[in-house]
């Protein structure tokens, strides 16, 4: 029996978990939320790395960020008045550095962060077709042209806000019981597998071969 593919709708998200890539591999398009207003403590300017310390958020500030929810997502801008590159980065170097690959990584991803982009948007799209052309995955990105509440599920797989940093359901792909998507894989820290980690855990540790760990 042929499965439909349809497109699959996602938020814009910084440096998204291996989740978000694993579920491309059944849709026909990405489409990024461009019209909601934006969401605090989501992945939407915030992703999960692992540490000698145990899983760490690593956060992007945004300009009025008290006030950030009335803002749409698209036009939210960085606030760069807190030296938070720096701080992402360095935090990088040490969680990773010894990893198998941060190195072969490392160079077009500081590239990336030093362009200063002014609207978060614009830092995860970038990121996000980085990510893509280092996982191989040949899938185009659209954008939505307005906002809508709901889809009819045979017109676009919705994913927004199925992944989130929060304490998991158990019935979502992120809980510790169910790796959304992502086989198990030789992490830096720690004996037991953590699920729910940006993308970038599963570059540092697999590199080229990062795509295979996505079923």
């Amino acid at each position: 029996m042929n499965i439909r593919r349809v497109p699959i709708l996602f938020e814009s998200q910084y440096n998204p978990p291996a989740a978000f890539f694993a579920e491309l591999a059944g849709a026909d398009a990405l489409w990024l939320e461009r019209h909601e207003h934006y969401h605090k403590q989501t992945y939407r300017n915030r992703c999960l790395i692992l540490t000698v310390q145990g899983v760490k958020p690593l956060t992007v500030p945004v300009v009025n960020g008290n006030r950030s929810e009335k803002v749409k997502t698209s036009e939210l801008e960085i606030d760069y008045s807190q030296n938070w590159i720096h701080q992402h980065w360095r935090t990088l170097q040490t969680a990773y550095s010894s990893s198998p690959y941060f190195e072969y990584y490392a160079d077009y991803l500081h590239d990336i962060y030093v362009q200063k982009h002014s609207l978060l948007f614009d830092l995860n799209l970038t990121l996000l077709r980085f990510y893509l052309r280092c996982l191989r995955l040949q899938i185009p990105v659209e954008f939505t042209a307005e906002y809508h509440p709901s889809y009819p599920t045979e017109a676009v797989r919705d994913r927004r806000d199925w992944l989130t940093p929060k304490a998991a359901h158990p019935a979502e792909p992120d809980n510790t019981s169910d790796h959304g998507g992502v086989r198990p894989y030789p992490q830096s820290f720690g004996a037991s597998f953590v699920p729910r980690l940006s993308i970038l855990d599963l570059l540092f540790m697999q590199g080229p071969a990062a795509g295979r760990f996505l079923t």
